[in-house]
C-alpha cells in the first residue's frame, strides 16, 4: 500500500492552491467542499475559480509564487503546466512538512486526491496511488449506481440520533443489533422513499421501545425489466442485493437473477403456458409467510408488475395481512422490445396513441373489445399473444381492420437472440407458421411497423436473416 487512506478534518483551515485553470478549479472545488480556507496564487484566474472563493478567508493573489506563502497552511496543490515550478513547490512543502500534491505527477506528491464517492456523512475514497486515475475514476461510477444519495439522509438520521441509542443501550453488541435493524430495514428504506419524517418517527418509537429482536419483514415487488441486465433500475438492483429471499418467474433472464444478493434463497415460482410451478394463491401465501419471519422478500416480476404482472392481486394479499410492500416500477415489454426491434409506439405520421393488450385472459376466455382495437392512428400491443395469434388477427379483421395493416412480432426481446418477422394481417400468420419464432413474444399492429427497417439497431443483420432464411427454406421445401 503505497498511500495510507485518512480522512482528515479541514474546516476552517489554510491551504495554498497554486494554478488559476481549468485544473485547479476541479482542485479547488473539492477543497471548498471540505470546508478549506483557499488561497489561490496565479498570473492568471477564471472566472469560475474567482466566484468559487467568496468566504471571507478566501484569497486570490495575481503573480509568482513565493515560498512565504505556505506560511500557516495545513496544505498545498500545485496546478499548473509549469513542471520547474512544480518541482520547486515539492521541495517548498517538504521543507516545511506540508503535505503537498502536484496534479499528475505521483513522484512529486506527498498525498493524493482520490476519486469521492459523496453521501456525507458517508464519504468513499477510491485510490490507484496515482497509477491509474481513470480506473479509479470508472469504479467510482461503478459505486455511484450502487449507493443511492438517500445513503446521505440516512447517514445524518442515525448521527442526530446516535447519543440517544447510547444512552438506551449500554451494551455495545445490543446498540450494533439495534442499528443492524434500523439501517437494514424499514426505517431505511422510509429514508431512501424521500418520507424523512415518517423515518424519524419510527426511529424514535424503536428507540423507546428498546425492541432489537424479531421484527416483521417487507416485500419488494419488482420489475425485472424485459431481460437485459443494463435495463434494471438503480432501485431494483440495490433491493435486490439486499434481499434475504427471491420468488423469481419464468421471464426474468439469468442475467438479471445473477445480480441478486450472493447468498439470499433463489425460488423459482414462475408460470408458463399450462404449467404453474406454483398457483397464485401459493405464492401469495409464500410472500406473507417469509415476510411474517422477518426475512426481506423480493417478488422479481418479468417486465413491470403493474402490466399484467398480477402485481396487483399479490400486494392484496400483502395489505391484507399487514405487510409493509414497496413496488419498483421496471422497463414493460412494450416499450422494450418495440425499441430493441426499432419500432417507434407512437409517430405523429403514423400513430398518435398506443394500447397495451393481453392475448391471453382469465381462464383463457378471449374478452376483448375489438371495436376498441381497429382505430385509424393507433398502435395495438399484445402481451402474451403468440398462441392466440389467429384468433387476434381474425378478430382485428372481423371487426374491420384492413388487411394490409402492418404487423410485427418481437421474439425474445432486447436479448441476444432476438428476432423480429414482419407481415401484415393478411399473411403474419402463415409467416409465423413457417418461422416458429419462440414465446416469449409480443406482437405489434400499427403502421409504426413500417419503420421497422428503417430505424432497426439491435442485432439488425443477423435476427433478420435468421427470420429470413427460415421462411425461405420453408418455402423451398413446400415447392
Amino acid at each position: 500500500m503505497n498511500f495510507l487512506p485518512l480522512f482528515f478534518n479541514l474546516k476552517g483551515r489554510q491551504a495554498l492552491l497554486v494554478g488559476g485553470g481549468d485544473v485547479a478549479l476541479r482542485k479547488a472545488r473539492l477543497l471548498k467542499r471540505a470546508g478549506v480556507n483557499l488561497t489561490v496564487v496565479s498570473h492568471g484566474i477564471i472566472d469560475e475559480l474567482k466566484a468559487l472563493l467568496s468566504h471571507e478567508q478566501d484569497q486570490i493573489i495575481i503573480g509568482e509564487y513565493h515560498p512565504a506563502l505556505l506560511d500557516g497552511k495545513v496544505l498545498v496543490v500545485a496546478a499548473t503546466d509549469d513542471n520547474a515550478l512544480h518541482e520547486r513547490i515539492h521541495f517548498d512543502a517538504s521543507e516545511h512538512n506540508i503535505p503537498v500534491n502536484v496534479v499528475d505527477t505521483p513522484s512529486l506528491c506527498t498525498f493524493i486526491f482520490p476519486a469521492i464517492v459523496d453521501r456525507s456523512p458517508i464519504v468513499i475514497g477510491i485510490s490507484s496511488g496515482g497509477d491509474s486515475p481513470v480506473l479509479a475514476r470508472l469504479l467510482r461510477a461503478r459505486l455511484e449506481t450502487l449507493i443511492p444519495q438517500g445513503y446521505s439522509n440516512l447517514g445524518s438520521l442515525v448521527g442526530r440520533f446516535r447519543d440517544q441509542v447510547k444512552a438506551r443501550f449500554s451494551v455495545l453488541n445490543d446498540r450494533r443489533r439495534f442499528w443492524e435493524y434500523v439501517i437494514e430495514g424499514q426505517i431505511a428504506e422510509k429514508v431512501f422513499s424521500g418520507r424523512d419524517t415518517e423515518a424519524e418517527a419510527l426511529l424514535t418509537e424503536a428507540i423507546k421501545q428498546g425492541k432489537v429482536g424479531h421484527q416483521i419483514g417487507e416485500v419488494y415487488l419488482v420489475g425485472a425489466g424485459p431481460g437485459d441486465p443494463e435495463l434494471l433500475t438503480f432501485k431494483a438492483l440495490r433491493l435486490m442485493q439486499q434481499a434475504d429471499v427471491v420468488f423469481y418467474d419464468n421471464l426474468v433472464s439469468p442475467q438479471v437473477l445473477d445480480l441478486c444478493r450472493r447468498d439470499a434463497d433463489l425460488i423459482y415460482v414462475g408460470k408458463q403456458r399450462d404449467n404453474h410451478a406454483v398457483p397464485q394463491e401459493g405464492i401469495n401465501a409464500l410472500l406473507v409467510n417469509h415476510a411474517k419471519q422477518g426475512k426481506r422478500v423480493v417478488r422479481l416480476k418479468g417486465g413491470d408488475p403493474f402490466i399484467f404482472g398480477r402485481g396487483g392481486e399479490e400486494l392484496q394479499e400483502l395489505k391484507a395481512e399487514g405487510i409493509p410492500f414497496q413496488v419498483v416500477p421496471g422497463i414493460t415489454a412494450a416499450s422494450a422490445c418495440s425499441t430493441y426491434a426499432g419500432i417507434p409506439l407512437t409517430h405523429r405520421n403514423y400513430a398518435q396513441s398506443v394500447k397495451f393488450v393481453t392475448g391471453q385472459l382469465k381462464n383463457r376466455k378471449q374478452e376483448l373489445n375489438y371495436a376498441e382495437l381497429i382505430h385509424a392512428n393507433q398502435t395495438v400491443v399484445f402481451y402474451m399473444g403468440l398462441h392466440t395469434l389467429p384468433d387476434l388477427v381474425k378478430g382485428l379483421v372481423t371487426h374491420g381492420k384492413p388487411e394490409n395493416t402492418s404487423v410485427a412480432i418481437v421474439s425474445r426481446g432486447t436479448a441476444a437472440d432476438q428476432q423480429v418477422l414482419t407481415g401484415t394481417l393478411a399473411d403474419i400468420v402463415s409467416k409465423q407458421e413457417q418461422a416458429q419464432l419462440p414465446a416469449p413474444a409480443l406482437i405489434i399492429v400499427g403502421e409504426v411497423v413500417q419503420l421497422q427497417e428503417q430505424l432497426s439497431w439491435f442485432g439488425t443483420v443477423g435476427d433478420q436473416q435468421s427470420v429470413a432464411h427460415a421462411l425461405s427454406m420453408s418455402k423451398a421445401v413446400e415447392s
